[in-house]
């Protein structure tokens, strides 16, 4: 049975869809099955491995709709892992979830018809804490929180971990923190020193060891609808994710014994 975990942070670009595609694409390489769910209306993640969005024929939103989902035939398989895209219209979910049944769960199920398909399921959550993130939570198994090292980083972290309290006191228990990865660090400034020393003060051992740093080719990726394994895999931001996918590993092996 394969592990879901949700990316998640409500701040956008913190480096969230960059370490779903890159993770996804190192972990691939390492020999795991891997399906990313893209569950963000930017459909960033579907772009990011060179996928048009609004090319798609079933979108996680007709998934999610839908009450007879059918979730392997909407799986795009590409060279660095496998798919289940969106677009804009999942949006629209938002509301559209409103008069559903068990709507909170919609993802979870979805889901349920492959995990046991994979090793890993990384779920790139929207950048917000509105419906469609909750989807995510209780669809989740775990989460990891990119964190990008600047002045508003511990405040958003804060309000993020209140919402998944929130949700293991009903909607899913069994949710717990997989880390929290240090983005767009530059180790220059005294500011990411200082906000990099004051997250491991607060969350100790759950802090990964590897950091992305900022990159330029990191950033140059997913216009070319590549993972940075694929665009440069000698860049330093390759080297991050190739490091951050051994912690990742290595940590899962360790909880499983």
């Amino acid at each position: 049975m394969g592990k879901i975990v949700a990316l998640i942070n409500q701040k956008g670009g913190v480096g969230k869809t960059t370490t779903a595609v890159n993770l996804s694409a190192v972990l691939h390489e390492k020999g795991k099955k891997v399906l990313l769910c893209d569950f963000d209306p930017q459909g960033n993640s579907t772009s990011g491995y060179g996928i048009d969005p609004h090319a798609i024929e079933t979108t996680m939103y007709d998934l999610v709709i839908s009450e007879d989902p059918q979730v392997k035939e909407a799986i795009i398989h590409t060279d660095w892992a496998d798919v289940l895209g969106s677009n804009t219209d999942l949006s629209g979910a938002e509301i559209d979830l409103l008069g559903l049944e068990r709507r909170e769960y919609r993802l979870r199920d979805v889901l349920a018809q492959v995990k046991a398909d994979y090793d890993y399921i990384f779920i790139d959550c929207p950048p917000s804490l509105g419906i469609l993130t909750l989807e995510c939570l209780c669809a989740a198994d775990s989460f990891l929180v990119p964190l990008q090292t600047e002045y508003y980083a511990m405040e958003g972290l804060s309000q993020l971990m209140a919402t998944v309290r929130m949700v293991q006191r009903g909607l899913n228990r069994n949710i717990r923190i997989e880390g929290i990865i240090l983005t767009m660090f530059d180790g220059r400034t005294n500011l990411a020193v200082q906000v990099v020393e004051e997250v491991k003060k607060h969350f100790g051992g759950q802090v990964y060891a590897s950091v992305v740093p900022r990159n330029v080719r990191l950033s140059e990726a997913p216009s070319h609808g590549q993972p940075i394994t694929a665009y440069d895999r000698l860049c330093r931001g390759a080297d991050a994710y190739y490091a951050i996918a051994d912690e990742f590993l290595s940590k899962n092996q360790a909880a499983s014994k």
